[in-house]
């Protein structure tokens, strides 16, 4: 009889992979993954179509004031950013920089200093997606980063990420591991880890990231900065590497909210920021989500959600607690959707250059072979049935609030996660508040709250319904004002060269 070991390269090779010595590899990836694997195959299959991910109609703003023509840059200009991100090639948080600064264009983003995550078109630059295959420089701009050019955006660079967008951590191994400035000691986040960390640092005031399973909001909390996925669809994904199509976001980060929204409003090609803001939280219905969201909750984390709530009560919000039936699925529907699209969309490299791609993400890529069809159908399915649940819940509520991290930002190079008594893969603790939003399409934003006493960044994610990408900026920009965080960079800078000369 044949061994596993033999039955996995013998189906590889038939598939035209033939690299069968792999198979050790293979075996101990999919162990880990193990519990989604059981988890899907044990659920009954909803009589549902499959979920088909499809664009949002972006709702109005309906903020208070005028709309606002020229967002300024704040105190950092193009100059600075990059002779800032020049003083520190060891933190790894780009590909390549600009030549000399930008020259400042009209627009209302009035020079701003932008970085792109390195997974997207941008004229003049290579194309890497953070892998070891030489990149081709780039004729024209991918659709997102044209509009910001238009807007006035300043690009200084473009950032270092996880491998393909294919991880949290950014331990590239090709370009280094981003360095997260505000925690040296703890990973930067992924996959978008470089635009994270290059705002976190003071070298840029905003950034293009892209987002699957959390690769915006996870770094944005890692680094203590701000990401908004925004509703599926609503940006242009012309000219963005894909790694999982229907999971695939593409969204802005910025140093505090109101930079989010006006590369967000760049981003959607709108001549001017739109009034957006709100001057309190009074009428609308806030719902801390309990049940698979709070269990288990570091008990910081779960002190923070506790003080956001209270601020949005005394605010004037009428807040309550809800949970999403199924939501402790969501995990196993996300491991069987975004592996069966990540081996697709990369297939052609695997095939011809797998010896290009870094051992984490490559493995990860060849385990797609082995999960067959039916579960991929089931989980779609079920992916419908959990974004039919999410949206009852926001029948009765008009913004859920949750964690974005179970945890404060993990050591780099753990590869588990202990939360209260549950222990974690690395990969798994730091995706399960994020995934379900990206399976259900539903705007959602990381914001900075507090701080651990010893400085890591405690972050809380803001999500509404479908279209509704203004509201949660708005909500995001007065708990930000209501929130104890406050940024300083100059206490980032020395805490980076303080670590950096140790």
């Amino acid at each position: 009889m044949e061994s596993l070991k033999e039955v996995l390269a013998g189906f590889a090779a038939w598939l035209g992979h033939d690299h069968g010595d792999r198979a050790g590899a293979w075996m101990a990836r999919l162990h880990i993954n193990q519990p989604e694997i059981d988890t899907l195959r044990a659920l009954p299959t909803p009589a549902l179509p499959a979920h088909v991910a499809a664009p949002a109609g972006l709702d109005e703003p309906a903020g208070t004031g005028t709309p606002e023509e020229n967002t300024g840059t704040g105190q950092l200009e193009a100059a600075s950013a990059l002779a800032r991100a020049r003083e520190h090639p060891d933190w790894h948080i780009f590909t390549r920089l600009a030549d000399a600064p930008p020259q400042a264009a009209p627009g209302f983003l009035a020079g701003m200093p932008v970085v792109i995550k390195d997974l997207m078109t941008v004229r003049g630059y290579p194309l890497t997606c953070g892998s070891g295959s030489q990149g081709q420089v780039q004729e024209q701009d991918a659709e997102v980063v044209a509009r910001i050019r238009k807007a006035g955006g300043a690009i200084i660079g473009t950032a270092n990420l996880h491998e393909l967008a294919y991880g949290i951590t950014s331990d590239n191994p090709h370009f280094g591991r981003v360095r997260n400035p505000v925690a040296p000691e703890r990973i930067a986040g992924g996959s978008s880890g470089g635009t994270a960390a290059a705002i976190a640092a003071g070298m840029a005031v905003a950034g293009v990231g892209t987002d699957t399973a959390g690769s915006i909001r996870i770094p944005a909390a890692c680094c203590g900065v701000v990401g908004l996925k925004p509703s599926y669809d609503v940006l242009p994904r012309a000219g963005v590497a894909d790694l999982a199509p229907t999971l695939d976001h593409v969204g802005p980060m910025a140093d505090t909210v109101e930079h989010c929204a006006a590369l967000f409003a760049a981003m959607l090609g709108l001549p001017a920021v739109p009034a957006w803001r709100r001057d309190n939280l009074s009428g609308l219905r806030i719902a801390r989500l309990g049940g698979y969201f709070e269990h288990p909750l570091d008990p910081l984390v779960a002190q923070a959600l506790d003080a956001v709530m209270q601020a949005a009560a005394r605010d004037g919000a009428a807040c309550s607690v809800r949970e999403i039936e199924g939501c402790e699925n969501a995990p196993a529907i996300q491991f069987h959707t975004i592996c069966a699209e990540a081996t697709n969309a990369n297939w052609e490299r695997l095939q011809q250059t797998p010896e290009s791609i870094g051992e984490d993400v490559r493995v990860r890529l060849e385990i797609g072979l082995f999960l067959p069809a039916p579960l991929y159908v089931k989980a779609q399915r079920l992916r419908r049935q959990l974004a039919e649940r999410m949206e009852e819940v926001l029948r009765e509520a008009d913004i859920l609030i949750c964690a974005t991290l179970r945890a404060p930002a993990p050591p780099v190079g753990a590869p588990t996660v202990a939360i209260g008594d549950v222990n974690y893969p690395m990969h798994t603790a730091a995706t399960q508040l994020t995934l379900p939003f990206n399976l259900t399409g539903l705007p959602a934003l990381s914001l900075p709250w507090s701080r651990t006493t010893d400085g890591v960044p405690v972050c809380i994610q803001i999500v509404g319904r479908r279209g509704a990408d203004w509201q949660v900026l708005a909500v995001a920009q007065r708990l930000q004002q209501l929130a104890p965080w406050r940024r300083d960079v100059s206490t980032i800078a020395a805490s980076g060269e303080s670590h950096a000369r140790g």
